[in-house]
């Protein structure tokens, strides 16, 4: 049996972190406003809040479009500072297209570029976030040079990621990804996950469960705030028609095919479904294509960050959709955005992955099989027809944001795992 201890759970008086040197490692950054960058900006910020040095080595901002922000397109490497954090960025190749072979010269070019130019001299404590390998071999490296403890956080692994994600080739470099995926966490002082469901297959990597912390992402969005009807009349959506909007990256791994066939399939019925699919991502064109001939389909750049938690709670439901081969590589960070903004949200996920199982837990949605329109119509269904339910729902995703997903908690438990990792070192 694995036991995992929460983060949360450490005594709060853990020695103070004013004057340490840090260094984040991380791909994603900001002005990324979805996916890890959110998480990694606000984790160093929160860090230099406390009173830390802490300098970010990143890459370029790129993501959810999958191309490199127009304002750092000229940009080779720079060093910047944000709210008190010197971001040090270093250029790295962007595919547009996600294939395997793709995804390993994206890696392999930051750790090209940043390994050679590493900003600082000597931390006292790296932090890596992964899924970026390439962060975490260089995180792992700078750790093992200077002889300072490596904090390795887990949004996604991809190891498991190449299988079940669709990705073209994926299979053939699975176990490469794996293996380098296993070293970064055994070298690491202290590891986070962000759901339970990756600790098995962490042990499995040889990883002692005693090394492993859950510290769950936050809800880093406002509440809403606006006239629920005045954003739908904006957006032009109609009081008659039933709102299903999902938020977010459009890439392989979440299986967006399944709401356009919804779509189809609401037309037959004439049930009056509308779906939305907000965002961007390498998928994007693919799915205007599929939706082309469908008057029910919208597809919608990102919201920006101030009508964001308003565009959500305009909607009638929530949706988060995964292929069925994703079962524990990978939690959606949009979870957090949906369960603050007080809507019903239904998950077409692998029924017995980490995504179901946190739905469940929150009380906030319903878990269908996934890549099944059919099903998925009726479950969307089900909730219009039962208003009281729908509003239950909604209710509880709000209050299970105050109760686990807090940004303060999520951000105690962050300091908390570095405060560990330190003490550990040290007395070893």
């Amino acid at each position: 049996m694995v036991i995992i201890l929460y983060a949360a759970s450490i005594d709060p008086t853990y020695k103070s972190l004013s004057g340490r040197r840090f260094l984040v490692v991380s791909t994603n950054y900001a002005p990324e406003h979805a996916g890890v960058g959110p998480y990694s900006t606000m984790t160093a910020e929160h860090l230099a809040a406390c009173g830390a040095n802490v300098d970010v080595l990143a890459g370029m901002p790129h993501y959810p479009a999958w191309r490199v922000d127009h304002a750092y397109r000229a940009t080779w490497r720079t060093t910047e500072v944000r709210q008190g954090v010197r971001v040090h960025r270093r250029r790295h190749f962007v595919p547009s297209k996600q294939t395997a072979l793709r995804r390993a010269l994206y890696e392999v070019s930051f750790l090209a570029h940043g390994a050679l130019s590493v900003p600082v001299d000597k931390p006292e404590l790296v932090l890596s976030q992964v899924p970026s390998l390439a962060g975490g071999v260089i995180g792992a490296r700078i750790s093992r040079r200077w002889a300072v403890p490596h904090v390795v956080v887990v949004q996604d692994l991809l190891g498991a990621a190449a299988v079940q994600s669709g990705i073209r080739g994926g299979s053939r470099v699975a176990s490469i990804a794996g293996r380098i995926e296993a070293r970064i966490m055994r070298s690491a002082t202290r590891i986070g996950v962000v759901h339970e469901s990756f600790a098995d297959r962490i042990v499995a990597m040889g990883i002692p469960p005693g090394k492993i912390r859950v510290v769950p992402n936050w809800a880093h969005v406002r509440p809403p705030s606006g006239s629920r009807k005045a954003m739908r009349t904006r957006l032009g959506w109609r009081d008659n028609e039933v709102v299903v909007l999902h938020s977010g990256n459009m890439g392989l791994k979440q299986g967006l095919e399944v709401l356009v066939d919804t779509a189809r399939f609401a037309i037959r019925e004439r049930s009056g479904i509308r779906v939305v699919l907000m965002g961007d991502g390498s998928q994007r064109a693919t799915l205007q294509k599929l939706a082309s001939t469908l008057p029910n389909v919208d597809v919608r750049p990102p919201a920006t960050d101030e009508e964001f938690p308003d565009v959500l709670a305009a909607a009638d439901v929530l949706a988060v959709t995964q292929r069925a081969s994703v079962l524990d590589m990978s939690l959606p960070s949009k979870l957090t955005s949906y369960f603050a903004a007080g809507r019903p949200v239904v998950a077409s996920v692998a029924v017995h992955g980490g995504t179901a199982a946190e739905v469940r837990r929150s009380g906030a949605g319903i878990v269908v099989p996934p890549e099944d329109a059919e099903v998925l119509h009726g479950a969307i269904m089900y909730l219009v027809g039962d208003p009281k339910r729908s509003e239950r729902l909604g209710a509880r995703g709000p209050a299970y944001v105050i109760e686990r997903l807090s940004m303060d908690a999520g951000l105690r438990r962050i300091t908390a795992l570095v405060s560990e990792a330190l003490t550990a070192h040290n007395g070893r």
